[in-house]
């Protein structure tokens, strides 16, 4: 068997964190025959719910599992991390707007991204707390060591249910349809772009003919999807956001298909459509062989999808406004 990857998860003992841990320990995350260790975050009084974790991993006798450590210090469960996944945070709760968790959440991850300098600057990030773009914005502006093409922000959740949508509507399954991309922010200005997706290998907009309802449908369904959950069981995401980041840290740990991209918020430096500079911001990515991800070019963007486009990186231009005194010196 080859070496073990390191998988470091803060808010462990969380529902997000839970859905997660079993999954990557039996190898449903980087295969049936790669080991793995696993570090593991947890605020202090949450240690003892996250021992009682690691007696059912223990229970489970996972052969691919080669060590666990679980600590409320953040640079010893980060050190020599391959992957980081930040989780831990408050979650969003019914009534409350992205300011709430930006006022809740920012300063968990000035702290978070200075531990990540310290013990794991060679590991990829991926920040899944929300408001993720801007968490992620926060941790890795205080974490010069890390190369600002290691850190990741999760859209692939809203990717996932825009696929379902799509599949749902079209009477298909979702592995049929593909080139799905999420533009901007994980929030309601998010652009789900079904106009460069493609059902089956078609069009997307071929495929469904009823065009109103991808415009007018599709569209919020995919982006308030996140508060219609919270509304219908009382507690935000956690199995369908656990499954999410698995797939995106999949997505960005392996090749992509010659056909297809996937969705994920990286920093806009440089960036091939005009979203402003300084943002981690979603785009359509592909995974090369070398591993590193990059934008792909030259999607038709007409005048609806610039003026969606603009409109999420004008919100996260605001919310960088807001954390301003959060930001370290690495942006």
């Amino acid at each position: 068997m080859s070496q073990p990857v390191k998988v470091a998860i803060t808010g462990a003992a969380g529902q997000i964190g839970y859905a997660m841990l079993f999954r990557i320990a039996s190898g449903g995350l980087f295969g049936p025959d790669q080991p793995v260790k696993l570090g593991l975050l947890e605020i202090t009084p949450a240690l003892g719910a996250l021992n009682g974790t690691l007696m059912e991993l223990d229970d489970c006798a996972f052969p691919l599992l080669k060590g666990v450590t679980a600590t409320d210090n953040a640079e010893e469960a980060f050190a020599d991390a391959d992957w980081v996944i930040l989780v831990g945070g408050m979650p969003r709760k019914e009534g409350m707007d992205r300011a709430d968790l930006i006022r809740a959440n920012g300063p968990i991850f000035t702290g978070q991204g200075k531990a990540i300098n310290a013990a794991a600057p060679k590991a990829k990030v991926l920040v899944v707390a929300n408001p993720c773009n801007t968490n992620c914005l926060i941790a890795m502006s205080h974490a010069p060591n890390v190369p600002r093409e290691n850190w990741f922000a999760m859209t692939r959740l809203d990717e996932n249910r825009a696929k379902a949508q799509l599949a749902q509507k079209a009477g298909v399954g979702v592995s049929d349809v593909t080139r799905m991309t999420i533009w901007g922010n994980h929030s309601d200005t998010q652009y789900p772009d079904y106009k460069n997706a493609r059902i089956g290998g078609k069009a997307a907009t071929e495929v469904i003919s009823d065009h109103a309802w991808l415009g007018e449908t599709f569209i919020p369904t995919v982006a308030k999807r996140g508060g219609a959950v919270i509304k219908a069981r009382g507690a935000s995401s956690a199995a369908s956001a656990a499954n999410a980041a698995l797939d995106c840290v999949r997505s960005c740990s392996q090749p992509t298909p010659a056909d297809d991209w996937h969705s994920v918020a990286i920093f806009s430096d440089g960036n091939p459509y005009g979203v402003p500079g300084g943002l981690m911001y979603s785009f359509p990515i592909r995974t090369g062989g070398d591993l590193s991800c990059s934008i792909v070019p030259e999607l038709a963007i007409d005048d609806d999808a610039r003026r969606r486009i603009d409109a999420s990186a004008d919100e996260l231009q605001k919310e960088r406004e807001v954390v301003k005194e959060l930001l370290g010196p690495a942006v």
